[in-house]
């Protein structure tokens, strides 16, 4: 094929890729906006060279003609959780979308391969709007914890270093490392109710932070100098004392107080 045909071939897919990271953060921002915990802690994308193309097709024995339908992760997704069961949200968020479809899953959390690799698999189908109109195309989404994205960024890596054949000493090792990673994501799990509170409230005080200062900074233009430095000032003693509770008392209190103002001046 010549290199045009793959540049052509491809941009769909690249296309794909840019798409769906912004709507997979988007899903995270939205989780942030309303201070609720995300399963989303962070989302890759990548299309695949074409030299991992080729050689995918030498080893699967694909023609040209069948690439697109028989290679299904030329386009990839890959979003990291915080805990296993986060695996499982994000994966009936994607099922109940409506701008794509679910074609595939495997799940290789409960029957791991023989390299000891475990993640969440979906292949997925999308539909890009193009020049030449709508194209159909796959896409391969991994859900993984950030402990076996670890160990699965390693192995690739060993897996490129000695061309697919891992030494078995090597190989052994790596799937010691799983087994352990899958014992330390299970331990996680026990304080994920802790952890998550913990990030919740962090999302709440930093809100609130946010919206106090921007009414500190209004009400400089409507009230004294020596009223804001005040209010100022109490603000900064409440955020040292790290007191969430108080925090929200002095926002609501803030709130009447510049309420007040927007009333002198309509």
């Amino acid at each position: 094929m010549e290199i045009q045909l793959w540049r052509e071939m491809l941009h769909p897919y690249e296309q794909a890729v840019s798409e769906l990271l912004v709507k997979f953060n988007s899903m995270k921002e939205e989780y942030s906006k309303y201070s609720l915990y995300s399963p989303i802690e962070s989302v890759r994308g990548r299309v695949k060279t074409v030299s991992s193309i080729l050689e995918k097709m030498k080893r699967k024995n694909i023609s040209f003609d069948h690439l697109e339908d028989m290679i299904e992760d030329i386009a990839g997704i890959r979003i990291i959780c915080q805990f296993v069961e986060d695996i499982d949200k994000v994966a009936t968020l994607i099922r109940m979308r409506s701008d794509m479809e679910v074609l595939q899953q495997k799940n290789y959390l409960e029957n791991k391969k023989a390299s000891g690799y475990r993640s969440y698999h979906l292949i997925v189908s999308y539909v890009v709007e193009t020049i030449r109109g709508p194209k159909r195309i796959h896409v391969e989404i991994q859900i993984r914890t950030m402990a076996m994205n670890f160990w699965a960024t390693t192995e690739h890596s060993l897996q490129y270093k000695y061309k697919g054949r891992i030494p078995e000493h090597v190989s052994g090792q790596l799937e010691r490392i799983s087994d352990a990673i899958f014992v330390l994501d299970n331990e996680m799990s026990q304080v994920r109710s802790e952890i998550i509170d913990a990030q919740i409230d962090s999302q709440i005080q930093t809100g609130i932070v946010k919206d106090i200062l921007t009414c500190i900074e209004n009400l400089y233009h409507v009230a004294s100098e020596r009223e804001v430095l005040k209010i100022q000032n109490e603000f900064y003693r409440i955020f040292m004392s790290n007191d969430i509770e108080e925090l929200k008392r002095f926002q609501r209190q803030l709130d009447i107080f510049a309420e007040g103002y927007r009333a002198q001046s309509v």
